[in-house]
């Protein structure tokens, strides 16, 4: 199913050249929230759909509360991870950011939160969305979604910058 979703992405891509675009979502480990939060605002205001297509963790989740949900499909390989935010204290070490946790959490819908909520809320440790219960969050990709793509462009990280004092929800040290 995902090699069929891929090939058909690619070969929209290669055959029309609108200028409409599908972000396409897989192996993205997050970063620094306020980098997610330019780029999903900048794909809400393009009008432009969005596929998770496999891992979507850390700040990257923040596209479920930032892109309207009508635009925003889930294939069956993907899979959301979800933990409280985090900076760097003075001495280097990383430390919960309560502050940025409570923003992260209020950029989610209301669906989210409730799933995180029964899953023991953000912590430093990684709580998983997959299966039945993202389907029933984020509408499953289908055939009708996929044919639709013109052109795709894969989102997989933003580039960091070096301000350790920035809330990140990012599962590794940069």
């Amino acid at each position: 199913m995902r090699t069929d979703l891929i090939a058909a992405v690619i070969s929209m891509a290669l055959t029309v050249t609108s200028a409409s675009a599908t972000v396409i979502i897989s192996d993205d480990v997050g970063g620094k929230m306020k980098d997610y939060t330019t780029h999903f605002q900048q794909v809400r205001d393009s009008g432009e759909p969005v596929v998770i297509s496999g891992t979507c963790i850390s700040a990257c989740t923040m596209v479920l509360g930032l892109v309207p949900s009508d635009r925003i499909c889930a294939t069956p390989n993907a899979v959301f991870g979800f933990h409280a935010a985090w900076m760097f204290d003075s001495s280097g070490k990383r430390v919960v950011s309560a502050s940025g946790t409570q923003d992260l959490m209020n950029t989610y819908p209301t669906p989210v939160r409730a799933w995180i909520a029964r899953h023991g809320g953000l912590t430093p440790k990684m709580i998983y969305l997959r299966g039945r219960d993202l389907a029933a969050i984020v509408a499953p990709c289908n055939n009708s979604r996929v044919a639709s793509v013109s052109r795709a462009k894969r989102f997989g990280g933003v580039h960091q910058d070096a301000d350790p004092n920035t809330p990140r929800a990012s599962s590794s040290a940069r």
